[in-house]
């Protein structure tokens, strides 16, 4: 892919920095239902693709985790060399591209079930692949929405953002749990490849936005020090990572275990799975609706321990589930750690949209990526080895009782001597 040009580095930043000013509001809008489309389809796949694995290819627990942290681990291998290619290459070519990629690796799912050729390997090999697409487009997706949203509407848009998310989050596993259980686990993997095709064909009709270009000669593994070098030096960006990096951590962990604990141990079916996964959805909404005004009231800094704390303690009734009849347990935690985990999301990632210098934006985002969400693939194969040893059920027990940790650490860090996020 070429690389933008380099010879007019000043005008090519004067035309990022206010292209948020003179974009008009129908590019957001388009954007948002891109987004939407994408992350409904993507909800669909979060119940399916691991009910493919346990019901269609009756895989064992420890390669249950493996899956899980397939489609995560390239969040630690790509995320910083995507924060470069994000500031050399077209935002919207980059995006349409990535979707295209993401729709023709889960379509050959169904196409090699239908021709009795589904292999675990096959599997494995499809989420990788949709997650390295993944990394790289989310880490565009962060910066494309400051180049078509004023910096203080940012707050605003993230939060709907957020919120419409976990809409998605909300019905996509209800109507997965539906698909499922009329067309089968891979027949849902129909739904989510054209929820990507979907998504290509709206992104393409977005004017295109060209990221502030690195200085000329600069070299990839330059780039990439000074992103990091910034976030690990700021007072506040470096503690937040860190916080994101445990909590995230857990959530894997969490992810990976919720499907085999609840259809192997509590013995839920596909549609009770569905409605309890939902729940997640319920509380992200939540605390995309209320974030906010929870940081207005509170204090960004003081609003994000303290939501992530009463989240965490929510998260310790996830075991007390054990069968379908009480299931609603599950559901409460994982509404009440979604909606901490949303107040904390939203605010970090607006500091850093508005905080950042123009020219390291996406390298920021992208180390925070790099750190925070690269715990995501060791989060859920330490959960495989932890309920390979100890089982499923104790496995759970310690990820809820760690759930409390994060907002503990930064509550200790610089970040927790302060109201607010300075």
């Amino acid at each position: 892919m070429a690389e933008p040009k380099t010879e007019e580095p000043a005008a090519e930043a004067a035309e990022a920095a206010s292209a948020a000013q003179k974009s008009p509001s129908g590019v957001f809008w388009r954007y948002w239902a891109a987004a939407t489309v994408s992350n409904g389809g993507t909800a669909v796949t979060a119940l399916a693709l691991p009910l493919v694995a346990l019901t269609v290819l009756h895989v064992t627990a420890f390669e249950a985790a493996l899956l899980a942290a397939a489609g995560q681990v390239s969040w630690l291998l790509l995320s910083l060399p995507a924060g470069v290619v994000a500031q050399r290459v077209p935002l919207r070519r980059l995006q349409v591209a990535l979707d295209l990629i993401r729709f023709a690796a889960l379509g050959s799912l169904p196409l090699a079930w239908a021709l009795d050729r589904l292999t675990y390997p096959h599997l494995l090999f499809a989420a990788l692949v949709t997650g390295a697409a993944t990394v790289l487009f989310d880490i565009g997706n962060s910066t494309f929405l400051p180049a078509v949203v004023p910096a203080d509407q940012l707050a605003a848009r993230n939060s709907l953002m957020s919120g419409t998310h976990a809409v998605t989050d909300t019905g996509g596993p209800s109507i997965g749990g539906l698909l499922v259980q009329v067309t089968g686990p891979v027949g849902a993997l129909v739904v989510d490849a054209g929820s990507y095709l979907a998504s290509a064909v709206l992104l393409r009709t977005l004017p295109e936005r060209h990221p502030v270009a690195p200085p000329p000669g600069a070299s990839a593994l330059r780039l990439m020090r000074e992103g990091l070098q910034y976030v690990l030096r700021h007072p506040v960006m470096g503690p937040c990572m860190f916080w994101a990096t445990a909590a995230n951590f857990l959530n894997a962990a969490l992810v990976a275990l919720t499907p085999l604990y609840l259809v192997r141990e509590a013995g839920l079916n596909s549609a009770q799975l569905g409605l309890v996964l939902a729940m997640d959805g319920v509380g992200a909404l939540a605390g995309a609706a209320v974030a906010v005004r929870v940081t207005w009231r509170l204090g960004t800094a003081y609003g994000i321990i303290a939501a992530d704390l009463a989240g965490g303690a929510l998260l310790v009734l996830a075991p007390l589930t054990t069968s379908a009849s009480n299931a609603y347990w599950f559901g409460l935690a994982l509404a009440g750690f979604s909606f901490g985990s949303a107040i904390g999301s939203i605010t970090t990632r607006t500091y850093r949209q508005t905080q950042s210098p123009p020219e390291l934006l996406s390298r920021v985002m992208a180390t925070v990526r790099f750190v925070s969400w690269g715990a995501l693939p060791l989060g859920a194969l330490t959960a495989g080895l932890v309920a390979t040893l100890a089982g499923t059920h104790a496995a759970l027990w310690a990820v809820c009782a760690a759930a409390l940790l994060p907002s503990l650490y930064l509550f200790a860090t610089p970040v927790g001597r302060s109201r607010n996020l300075t």
